[in-house]
């Protein structure tokens, strides 16, 4: 069951959150207000014009004020309108941007538990569409004050008119208001419905598009496409369900309302009869009785605004999920040694690390291998602090990472990947991506000490050629992304099976760089290749969640099973060689 009230952290959050969103928009949504009951005041004022024209118009009394009155009162509703226009669509582009810049960070705070706990997929539906969705709350909230001065003010109008009018009117306003409330409760339920399904139609699909080669290569496009639109049933059922609402609504309103209006109006003529109204007076009691019953615009409003709540709840569980902390414990002076203890890490309901204690001196490189899921990837994550473990901790030259503030901690570490994301305008950007104040020379001695110069000069721009248009392999990518942590720096560098996709020699090169007089003081290296473990001064040898052994490969290599993790051969040289060209 979910919980709902104080007690779901989600709903507090969605709260809190379109409370800052109205806030950061206070000054339009306090115009809007105005200028939307300006409107309906204006709204209000226009039948009694229109009434008391009338009637002087019969008595054939000089009835030009009137006239022009009425004149000026349907040039300023058009101008109010159009006022109330622009501000409402300004007031959403706010509000939807200010939401997407708040969650947007949150998520960049959370790190990588927040595409793990939700789905890359699910999260780019809640940060467009759902924040789009909530951030329509502002300005709904802001003319929603209007919309109920419009019928209160013609039950006011109707019984300074006369009093039997307004209480005719009141004996069936009960039932509007029970409409009103069924409206706004099952619409909140119709649309969390509709857009839970939306996230996980949006979820499968990234998935999808992620691996359309391996789709392609499979033959499993119409295995997959079924997959995707699994949820659209589901879907389909719940939007259904919510346009049944409303047009259960509205269908309920247009048989109480006009019954409602021709009650007022059948009162008002036997009161004509009587001499107790004027013609005029009759007109505007059959006008107020509409504005009374304008119970359309109520449902509009209230669905809009559950439909909103719906996707600020969304929002609100991204929210519920703890960022990241930081400390402001400031790291010494050090050569970079790195050190885990008792460090578990679960994954899944799985402990993938469990209770790992290793130490990498300073100035010196770890490679660390294992079989597949042996946690090497995780373990890096751990080492600069891209996750966080479950149980013990990771110190930097005896500082427990999670003390150090953000700056520090990735100031100090730097960080290459198998299949870099290339942030950033230009090749230029995306290499000094993360420096303060990334120097031209600084990025060329790192793009060089990458192997990257060479072709990046090829480019069509060389380093000012845009990402998007800079054709590149896998292995010219990787080098790109070592380029960008040599100009990084720091004191420990990591680089998780960033040497992937390069051909030997050119490994070869750059494990000559980060051994020599590259950057970073101390490296840790996420190894597959036996070449790579063999160049780095000790091998941590992950099996089972644990280190099985630390050393030098060719200490390791005396056994079987180290062997069998990298393939079988005779010796460590050919095992290297036989791996890279497997690879």
């Amino acid at each position: 069951m979910t919980p709902r009230g104080d007690d779901d952290p989600a709903t507090g959050h969605a709260r809190t959150l379109l409370r800052t969103a109205t806030r950061c928009s206070g000054a339009r949504c306090a115009a809007l207000c105005l200028v939307s009951t300006a409107a309906t005041g204006a709204g209000l004022l226009l039948p009694t014009v229109l009434g008391r024209a009338l009637d002087l118009l019969l008595a054939r009394d000089p009835a030009t004020r009137w006239v022009l009155y009425c004149a000026g009162l349907v040039l300023l509703l058009a101008l109010l309108d159009a006022a109330q226009t622009v501000l409402t669509g300004t007031v959403d582009a706010r509000s939807t941007a200010w939401l997407r810049r708040r969650l947007t960070g949150h998520v960049l705070g959370v790190g990588p538990r927040a595409a793990d706990r939700f789905g890359s997929g699910d999260l780019v539906a809640r940060l467009v569409g759902n924040a789009a969705e909530a951030g329509t709350t502002p300005a709904a909230r802001a003319a929603l004050l209007a919309a109920l001065a419009g019928p209160v003010g013609g039950v006011v109008a109707l019984g300074l008119i006369d009093w039997r009018l307004a209480a005719v009117f009141l004996a069936g306003a009960p039932v509007l208001t029970f409409l009103l409330r069924a409206v706004a409760r099952d619409t909140t339920e119709s649309a969390t419905r509709y857009q839970r399904a939306q996230g996980r139609i949006a979820a499968a699909l990234a998935e999808a598009v992620e691996g359309f080669r391996t789709v392609r290569a499979a033959g499993t496009e119409g295995r997959e496409t079924a997959r995707v639109l699994r949820p659209l049933p589901g879907l389909s059922e719940a939007g259904h369900r919510m346009w049944r609402v409303q047009g259960r609504a509205a269908a309920q309103a247009v048989a109480v309302a006009p019954l409602l209006q021709l009650a007022v109006v059948a009162v008002a003529g036997v009161l004509l009869t009587r001499d107790r109204l004027s013609v005029g007076e009759v007109l505007a009691a059959s006008r107020y009785a509409v504005l009374a019953t304008g119970v359309g615009v109520l449902v509009g409003r209230l669905a809009g605004l559950a439909r909103a709540r719906a996707a600020a709840r969304r929002l609100g569980e991204i929210l519920a999920e703890p960022a990241t902390g930081f400390g402001a414990r400031r790291l010494p002076e050090g050569p970079g040694r790195l050190e885990l203890r008792g460090v578990t890490a679960r994954r899944g309901g799985r402990t993938v690390l469990d209770g790992v204690d290793l130490v990498v001196p300073g100035g010196t490189t770890l490679a660390v291998v294992g079989r597949s899921g042996a946690g090497k990837s995780l373990l890096a994550a751990l080492a600069g602090r891209l996750a966080d473990p479950d149980a013990g901790e990771v110190l930097l030259d005896g500082v427990p990472l999670r003390e150090l503030p953000h700056d520090d901690l990735r100031c100090a570490v730097g960080y290459a990947f198998a299949r870099p994301a290339l942030l950033g305008g230009t090749v230029e950007q995306a290499i000094g991506l993360g420096l303060a104040s990334p120097s031209p020379d600084r990025i060329r001695e790192a793009a060089r000490a990458a192997l990257a110069d060479d072709f990046v000069r090829r480019l069509p721009d060389g380093y000012d050629t845009a990402v998007a248009d800079a054709p590149r392999s896998g292995g010219e990518s990787q080098r790109l992304g070592l380029a960008r942590a040599f100009a990084h720096g720091g004191r420990l560098l990591i680089l998780d099976d960033a040497l992937s996709s390069l051909d030997t020699v050119t490994e070869r090169h750059i494990t000559d760089a980060l051994l020599g007089d590259g950057p970073g003081t101390t490296r840790l290296l996420v190894a597959h290749r036996g070449a790579t473990a063999a160049c780095a001064d000790a091998v941590a040898w992950l099996d089972g969640g644990r280190v099985r052994a630390v050393g030098r490969h060719e200490e390791l290599w005396r056994l079987a099973e180290y062997r069998a993790v990298f393939g079988e051969g005779a010796e460590p040289a050919q095992a290297g060689a036989g791996s890279e060209a497997e690879a």
